[in-house]
Protein backbone atom coordinates (compact mmCIF):
# COMPACT_ATOMS: atom_id res chain seq x y z
CA UNK A 1 0.00 0.00 0.00
CA UNK A 2 2.86 2.13 0.47
CA UNK A 3 3.61 2.43 -3.50
CA UNK A 4 0.28 3.84 -4.15
CA UNK A 5 0.19 5.99 -1.40
CA UNK A 6 2.94 7.34 -2.98
CA UNK A 7 1.51 7.64 -6.39
CA UNK A 8 -1.90 9.11 -4.86
CA UNK A 9 0.61 11.80 -3.11
CA UNK A 10 2.51 12.18 -6.64
CA UNK A 11 -0.44 12.66 -8.40
CA UNK A 12 -1.53 15.25 -5.77
CA UNK A 13 2.12 17.24 -6.17
CA UNK A 14 1.48 17.18 -10.25
CA UNK A 15 -2.20 18.71 -9.63
CA UNK A 16 -4.07 15.77 -11.30
CA UNK A 17 -6.07 15.03 -8.51
CA UNK A 18 -9.49 17.14 -6.83
CA UNK A 19 -11.16 15.64 -3.91
CA UNK A 20 -14.21 16.53 -1.17
CA UNK A 21 -17.44 15.20 -2.74
CA UNK A 22 -18.62 18.24 -4.92
CA UNK A 23 -15.35 19.16 -6.72
CA UNK A 24 -15.38 14.94 -7.32
CA UNK A 25 -19.43 15.07 -8.44
CA UNK A 26 -18.50 18.19 -10.75
CA UNK A 27 -15.15 16.58 -12.48
CA UNK A 28 -17.58 13.20 -12.98
CA UNK A 29 -20.06 14.92 -14.93
CA UNK A 30 -17.74 17.93 -16.63
CA UNK A 31 -16.23 13.77 -18.04
CA UNK A 32 -12.81 14.73 -16.18
CA UNK A 33 -12.49 12.01 -13.87
CA UNK A 34 -10.16 8.71 -14.99
CA UNK A 35 -10.62 7.57 -11.72
CA UNK A 36 -12.51 7.62 -8.82
CA UNK A 37 -11.02 6.69 -5.00
CA UNK A 38 -13.10 6.50 -2.30
CA UNK A 39 -11.41 5.75 1.31
CA UNK A 40 -12.49 2.57 2.99
CA UNK A 41 -13.90 4.98 6.04
CA UNK A 42 -16.66 6.37 3.07
CA UNK A 43 -20.22 6.21 4.37
CA UNK A 44 -22.40 3.77 2.77
CA UNK A 45 -24.46 6.81 1.42
CA UNK A 46 -21.11 7.76 -0.13
CA UNK A 47 -19.99 4.77 -1.04
CA UNK A 48 -23.69 4.76 -3.09
CA UNK A 49 -23.29 7.92 -4.54
CA UNK A 50 -20.45 7.22 -6.23
CA UNK A 51 -20.86 4.02 -7.38
CA UNK A 52 -24.00 4.73 -8.99
CA UNK A 53 -21.97 8.15 -10.95
CA UNK A 54 -19.13 6.04 -12.35
CA UNK A 55 -21.54 3.16 -13.06
CA UNK A 56 -23.66 6.18 -15.01
CA UNK A 57 -20.58 7.39 -16.69
CA UNK A 58 -18.00 4.20 -16.65
CA UNK A 59 -15.23 5.13 -14.82
CA UNK A 60 -13.75 2.76 -12.49
CA UNK A 61 -14.02 3.23 -8.97
CA UNK A 62 -11.21 2.26 -6.53
CA UNK A 63 -10.83 1.73 -2.50
CA UNK A 64 -8.18 2.89 -0.18
CA UNK A 65 -7.22 1.58 3.31
CA UNK A 66 -9.74 3.37 5.66
CA UNK A 67 -8.69 7.01 6.66
CA UNK A 68 -5.39 6.51 3.81
CA UNK A 69 -6.78 8.44 1.02
CA UNK A 70 -6.64 12.76 3.16
CA UNK A 71 -3.01 11.33 4.46
CA UNK A 72 -1.44 10.60 0.77
CA UNK A 73 -2.97 13.47 -0.64
CA UNK A 74 -1.91 15.87 1.89
CA UNK A 75 -5.38 16.88 2.75
CA UNK A 76 -6.99 15.67 6.40
CA UNK A 77 -10.66 13.97 6.22
CA UNK A 78 -11.08 13.08 2.52
CA UNK A 79 -12.99 10.46 1.60
CA UNK A 80 -13.44 10.98 -2.11
CA UNK A 81 -10.95 12.18 -5.11
CA UNK A 82 -10.79 11.95 -8.62
CA UNK A 83 -7.66 11.06 -10.83
CA UNK A 84 -7.93 13.35 -13.92
CA UNK A 85 -4.83 11.83 -15.78
CA UNK A 86 -5.40 8.76 -17.65
CA UNK A 87 -2.29 7.37 -17.85
CA UNK A 88 -1.57 8.18 -13.87
CA UNK A 89 -5.60 6.63 -13.05
CA UNK A 90 -4.83 3.20 -15.36
CA UNK A 91 -1.35 2.81 -12.90
CA UNK A 92 -3.31 3.69 -9.77
CA UNK A 93 -6.45 1.24 -10.88
CA UNK A 94 -4.28 -1.55 -10.97
CA UNK A 95 -2.59 -1.50 -7.60
CA UNK A 96 -6.13 -0.37 -5.46
CA UNK A 97 -8.71 -2.88 -5.10
CA UNK A 98 -12.48 -2.30 -6.39
CA UNK A 99 -15.44 -1.45 -4.78
CA UNK A 100 -16.84 -4.50 -5.83
CA UNK A 101 -14.14 -6.67 -3.92
CA UNK A 102 -15.52 -5.79 -0.33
Amino acid sequence: MNRTLGLLGLCARAGKVQSGEQACHLAIRRRQACLVILDGAASQGTRKAFSDACAHYSIPIRLTDADALGTAIGKSDRRVAVITDAKLAEKLAGVLPSLSSE
